[in-house]
């Protein structure tokens, strides 16, 4: 059971969705230790080791279809072996257009009914995708889903920090200039317009929190790829406002899921490692991005998830298919004082 402390700025007027947002910490327990601006902070203690483990998946609500109980079967097994300590989601939670209310029953036959297995019934921290914006956005970051399954978390953006490791997950689909534009999908952008405003407070915001930390490893979740060889490709506008943010603060992975495939790409230009687990259920696209691949170490376009072990001096970060098998293996380390 997590404690629940006081957050550091309460927003004059208190806004509806802070109001719900501050109920659901008080009814269910979870513990913010103060925010970095708007981007709330969750604490979520390592093991008494020091160490944390971890599942990461992306693109998967779809009612156990395309494979999705499969993955969730192995992410079971996988769960089990490493005594994980929660499990990340890349967004795209639920398709093909998010959720229509806090009532839909594709809360539970996506999630609940879908991931079962004991190992995984541990805090699930979630992020939106571009289909959960064509949906009811605040029904997905409703506190009172907590009420059908205490293990969600979804917010736009905000920050995990077990000390050893600070999460910052932010909220990319209003980055992304065609979802504006485009008229076969209607998006929801309420609490996002204007546009502008909100990615630069967004960004001066995670920039602060990400110079502030002092955490031995910093990672960065999204939903969209900074870098990608497969399907969508690379994301111009996170290429040119979120990764010098990266760059300049010594991120050590980027982790996102929107494409449906498994992904390990080195940046070129800083040690940030680019991680895509997108392939919760729906895969096999059957194309790749066979220009700028400068980086490139893994590509797999099935189905699978991917791990994340993590030590004061190392990190171990595998990839596995839908049958569980182990089909790439990042390896990292760094000096114990890195982060003084």
């Amino acid at each position: 059971m997590f404690c629940v402390l006081t957050p550091l700025r309460i927003m004059s007027g208190f806004s509806n969705m802070f109001m719900k947002f501050f109920l659901f910490t008080i009814s269910f327990g979870l513990c913010i230790l103060y925010a970095s601006a708007e981007l709330h902070k969750f604490a979520h203690s390592s093991k008494h080791d020091g160490s944390l483990n971890f599942l990461v998946l992306g693109d998967w609500g779809r009612r156990g279809a395309y494979n999705q109980s499969e993955v969730a079967f192995q992410m079971g097994k996988v769960g089990e072996k490493l005594d994980i300590d929660f499990v990340v989601s890349t967004g795209d939670n639920f398709y093909d257009n998010g959720l229509t209310s806090d009532n839909d029953t594709a809360f539970e036959e996506s999630f609940t009914n879908v991931y079962t297995a004991k190992s995984l019934q541990k805090q699930w921290y979630s992020v939106l995708g571009n289909h959960d914006y064509r949906g009811d956005v605040e029904a997905q970051l409703s506190p009172f889903l907590r009420e059908i399954d205490n293990r969600w978390l979804c917010l736009r953006s905000f920050i995990v920090d077990s000390e050893l490791v600070e999460i910052f997950f932010v909220d990319t689909t209003p980055f992304v200039g065609e979802y504006f534009t485009e008229k076969k999908h209607k998006y929801d952008w309420q609490s996002i317009i204007p546009q502008k405003s909100y990615i630069t407070n967004l960004l001066k915001d995670l920039e602060l929190a990400i110079k502030e930390s002092t955490a031995q490893w910093k990672i960065v979740v999204g939903h969209h790829a900074i870098r990608s060889v497969g399907h969508h490709g690379d994301t111009q506008e996170l290429i040119n406002q979120l990764l010098p943010i990266l760059q300049e603060n010594d991120v050590d992975f980027y982790m996102n899921g929107h494409d449906h495939c498994l992904e390990h790409i080195s940046d070129t230009e800083s040690s940030i490692q680019f991680l895509t687990s997108g392939a919760g259920s729906k895969a096999w696209r059957g194309d790749i991005h066979k220009t700028n691949q400068r980086g490139l170490h893994f590509f797999y376009d099935g189905q699978g998830f991917m791990s994340v072990k993590l030590t004061q001096t190392d990190a171990t970060i595998e990839f596995y298919d839908v049958y569980g098998n182990v089909l790439h293996r990042l390896t990292s380390s760094k000096n114990l004082h890195s982060s003084m």
